[in-house]
């Protein structure tokens, strides 16, 4: 019999499970994987971009997005920082408050390790979980290697993004199985494909602001790069989490400027200047792309205003369908999940099933790119964590 049993070593699971410890709980940790922390390791490009230090509930997509707002109040990033310093892990600063390890991802996986061991966790790895199950007083959790009694359950086997890793819906099944409701899960933070890709742009990468056609909101400023399948970059990434097949998106490929007013000058100033003059404010072959069939042969000084006018709109409000996404296999995430209507936003806890606590990215909750995940998973994983231990030892 142990009092919580945590099943997923990730970023959420390691962090519940060393909260829970150190609290007085005896926590076991059961993970399918033979070795934890799967998804940190490959994160950040291996450096693990660990926290955003700007995280706070506006940077998350949910149904409900004010039910993160106390669990990151509570652990902020700045208290995973002080972990972080703690155990000596050099890190760094990069844009829009994004942190990282200045070494590896591996130094995190050691340090949830670490703070494991000291909370005395056991962690039984290799091992495949096949079901949950609850008699009204304690959870059994079937394995392959047989079943194991728990007055506490915590589910953090995160969502269905990056399957060759190992990514399952086990999290979202068993809270079905408990009558809990799922938001629609869907890849995101996910390059776009388009019908009808521009193979000979792949490669050709630019700042754009990308909105959704007929929203005022989300909208984001970033890179963007052609692939051969569609479209990439951050700001494709960062709207790909609000993107609904179908919908249309728009991209303003010079943010910030006026292009027609940027036009008039350049043919004011230099008569006998071409529309290629965009090529001086676009990546050349784009803007070759974005003028054939536009513009005739004619100077930008002897073109038609309209003709102008027509160009400097397409630049600043070019419009793509995409046909659907990359898939689970190339998402940073998954968005949807466990409904925050059925779980307490103080402790994780299923309204309906006391003792049963749902974290991570299993929980419709999806930050923005950029260390707003991890956050998430910390902060969720603490209040679990701390409130598993104190049920279990009333």
């Amino acid at each position: 019999m142990w009092d919580v049993i945590v099943i997923g070593a990730g970023a959420a699971g390691m962090m519940a499970a060393a909260h829970a410890g150190q609290k007085g709980a005896r926590v076991l940790v059961l993970d399918h994987a033979e070795q934890p922390g799967r998804k940190i390791l490959i994160s950040g490009g291996g450096r693990c971009n660990f926290t955003n230090i700007r995280a706070d509930w506006r940077y998350y997509r949910s149904e409900n997005p004010h039910f993160c707002r106390s669990a990151l109040a509570r652990y902020r990033p700045q208290d995973f920082l002080a972990l972080v310093e703690a155990h000596k892990i050099s890190w760094h600063e990069k844009e829009d408050g994004q942190l990282f390890c200045d070494e590896s991802a591996r130094q995190i996986v050691t340090m949830l390790e670490a703070e494991c061991r000291a909370a005395h966790v056991r962690f039984q790895l290799g091992c495949v979980v096949r079901d949950v199950a609850h008699d009204g007083h304690v959870f059994a959790v079937e394995t392959a290697q047989g079943v194991l009694q728990a007055r506490a359950v915590i589910l953090a086997t995160g969502g269905l993004a990056l399957p060759k890793l190992g990514a399952t819906d086990f999290s979202l099944r068993i809270a079905q199985r408990f009558g809990l409701r799922v938001v629609a899960p869907a890849p995101a933070l996910v390059p776009f494909c388009l019908a009808e890709a521009q193979p000979e742009l792949a490669g050709v990468s630019l700042p754009v602001t990308a909105s959704l056609m007929g929203r005022k909101k989300p909208c984001f400023t970033g890179g963007m790069v052609f692939t051969h399948r569609g479209v990439s970059g951050p700001a494709i990434l960062q709207i790909s989490s609000w993107w609904e097949r179908g919908e249309a998106v728009r991209l303003n490929l010079l943010p910030g400027r006026d292009v027609y007013e940027m036009m008039r000058t350049i043919s004011q100033k230099r008569p006998k200047a071409h529309a290629a003059a965009l090529v001086e404010a676009l990546p050349a072959r784009l803007a070759r792309y974005l003028i054939h069939g536009r513009m005739d042969g004619r100077p930008l000084a002897e073109q038609p205003a309209k003709s102008v006018r027509v160009l400097a709109n397409y630049v600043a409000d070019w419009t793509i369908r995409p046909s659907s996404t990359e898939g689970y296999a190339k998402a940073e995430v998954m968005r949807g999940g466990v409904d925050t209507r059925d779980l307490s936003s103080q402790t994780m806890e299923a309204r309906s099933v006391p003792g049963l606590y749902i974290v991570g990215e299993a929980v419709d909750v999806t930050g923005w790119l950029g260390g707003y995940n991890f956050q998430w998973a910390w902060a969720s994983g603490v209040a679990a964590g701390q409130a598993a231990a104190e049920r279990v030892n009333v």
